[in-house]
């Protein structure tokens, strides 16, 4: 258990109630430890903490169009990789034809995010269908493949030498955000059966990510039944129910979905924006120095961004504030959106992340300049 130093104390102009009621004519900037799970300082400014008019050096936002990647692979191992740690690995896989051979991850649990398609995925515990929008996490040295019935693209974040568990939701009860009773695990089916062979199947197995292929005489997922507390599962997002809170902006650490030891993984799901007249209407303007943070844009427009649709990610790095970009604030100030429409998924890692080399064109140039232009309050 750690004992932050925590001395609840106040200068100057503050306000009674954090993300509300801010004076006329002031930012609010929250300075936060562990990510929106530790101690917190709610700091009153006169202008926007990031209208900055130049930026030099390589810490800044940055932003990626996954639309932009090459061409699909059958393989899972051969997605490009996007960002990385000694804790996590994000790729972003496209693919479109079934697949000949299986897959296997030694190195730590999968995290699959359907983007786009659908379609059928074979594993060592039966068959299970998936479409857009599902998360899907497989278990560390699972077999798998998948058949698409329309092209997929996914993106995998992988936890080395982790495992995927739920978040404590404390006092909002189990059933809150998702209720466990909505997650789905293969079934031992006829499609599961009916694709056992005595062929010859491929196994490619990525450990200490390098890969290795061991050839079976026989499809290597040929189980006639188990039992036990460890499975694939299946969540979408049509089946989360966020948290939400009429006069009071709630912070991103309430919408996660998944934990693992060294980073968060959430959602940001269509819900109302808050009505209270006093209460932000956008996220506020904070400082999360202890955690790099990556958004992946699945569907609609995501309500602190401006011109950032499906299919791309945006990457803060810890060191800066960060926030609404000029045109979603000015929007949430004159509060003319009812609900949010954006199904987000978001990354919190406690360790900083690397970008991977990408293709020219991936990446949004000028993204740095898109908070210019802040109104006044």
């Amino acid at each position: 258990m750690r004992r932050w130093i925590r001395l609840p104390l106040s200068e100057g102009i503050t306000t009674r109630q954090a993300h509300v009621d801010l004076p006329a004519g002031t930012y609010e900037r929250e300075l936060g430890r562990e990510g929106f799970f530790g101690p917190s300082t709610q700091m009153l400014h006169k202008h926007p903490p990031t209208s900055w008019t130049n930026w030099e050096g390589p810490l800044r936002p940055r932003a990626f169009d996954m639309n932009a990647l090459g061409m699909p692979s059958v393989s899972p191992w051969d997605a490009p990789l996007v960002l990385y740690n000694d804790h996590l690995r994000i790729r972003y896989w496209r693919s479109d034809g079934k697949m000949d051979h299986l897959v296997r991850n030694g190195d730590g649990d999968d995290m699959i995010f359907i983007h786009e398609g659908a379609g059928d995925l074979f594993c060592d515990y039966g068959h299970l269908t998936f479409r857009d929008g599902d998360y899907i996490v497989m278990p560390r040295g699972t077999c798998w493949r998948i058949e698409p019935s329309a092209p997929v693209s996914a993106l995998m974040v992988e936890a080395t030498n982790d495992a995927y568990q739920l978040p404590e939701k404390g006092i909002l009860g189990n059933q809150a955000i998702f209720d466990p009773n909505v997650l789905d695990v293969p079934r031992i089916d006829e499609a599961f059966k009916a694709q056992q062979s005595e062929d010859e199947w491929r196994v490619r197995i990525q450990k200490r990510h390098l890969l290795s292929t061991v050839t079976f005489p026989f499809n290597p997922l040929d189980a006639v039944g188990w039992h036990g507390e460890v499975a694939p599962v299946r969540l979408n997002w049509r089946d989360i129910r966020p948290i939400v809170s009429a006069r009071y902006h709630i912070p991103p650490s309430a919408h996660a979905n998944f934990v693992a030891a060294r980073f968060v993984i959430g959602t940001f799901a269509p819900r109302p924006i808050e009505s209270d007249p006093g209460a932000l209407k956008v996220p506020y303007f904070h400082n999360n120095d202890d955690y790099d943070e990556m958004i992946f844009i699945h569907r609609g427009q995501m309500f602190s961004r401006d011109n950032f649709g499906p299919g791309m990610i945006g990457f803060n790095p810890s060191g800066f504030a960060h926030g609404p970009q000029p045109k979603a604030f000015a929007i949430g100030a004159r509060r003319a959106r009812a609900e949010t429409d954006e199904v987000v998924l978001y990354v919190d890692s406690r360790d900083p992340m690397q970008i991977a080399e990408l293709p020219e064109g991936v990446e949004v140039p000028n993204y740095i300049e898109s908070w210019r232009g802040y109104p006044q309050a």
